[in-house]
């Protein structure tokens, strides 16, 4: 896989994408354009970083369906909205579903590269956290159901024989599991297991 992050720029104008071709490529980023949000999908691959540039109105599937449709999916590309001056109503809506900047035609080379490299640096900051959060899943899964009832103890502060004691079982027993969970999920220490717990959702 092309770990380099792309600029996909989605618009059914084609002076504007080759306009904004040329401007992602003068500054070395690599691009693939897109004629149609259709076309775009075809092609859709979560694994792939970067960010998209994207018109509001186009013909079929417009700007906003788009931009719902990729919110369904775990993780997707940083979304900036490029729009007409009669659109900046529909743009503010996209933003507010999270777009990460809108900008009117004809627009700024400079705003746009500075909304560019934001984005990608947004998608490599959430790009580490998914990655960070399926490493923590894989080992919270590798536990078994009794490690997981500890861990929750654990993690709501109760001490060993309080543990012992809710359980039904041996104070030495529950030193074990939970021996075993920091082993398992790899924690140095207790923040740190607290810290995964977070990620996991186990604790607000």
């Amino acid at each position: 896989m092309n770990d380099n992050p792309s600029v996909f720029i989605v618009d059914d104008d084609e002076q504007v994408r080759s306009a904004l071709t040329l401007l992602m490529e003068s500054v070395g980023l690599q691009t693939q354009s897109f004629s149609s949000a259709y076309e775009y999908l075809e092609q859709f691959d979560a694994s792939k970083p970067g960010c998209l540039i994207l018109d509001v109105r186009m013909p079929g599937i417009s700007g906003l369906d788009l931009q719902a449709r990729l919110s369904a999916e775990k993780i997707h590309p940083p979304i900036i909205i490029i729009t007409g001056h009669g659109d900046v109503p529909m743009a503010v809506r996209a933003v507010t579903a999270g777009a990460v900047d809108f900008i009117e035609k004809p627009f700024n080379n400079q705003a746009m590269l500075d909304n560019v490299h934001r984005a990608i640096e947004l998608d490599a900051k959430h790009r580490g956290e998914s990655s960070r959060l399926q490493e923590v899943e894989t080992r919270y899964n590798a536990l078994t159901p009794r490690e997981k009832e500890v861990l929750l103890y654990v993690i709501a502060g109760k001490r060993n024989k309080i543990i012992a004691s809710d359980m039904s079982i041996s104070q030495s027993t529950v030193e074990a599991h939970r021996s075993k969970v920091m082993e398992k999920m790899t924690a140095k220490s207790l923040s740190d297991l607290m810290r995964m717990a977070l990620l996991l959702k186990l604790i607000s």
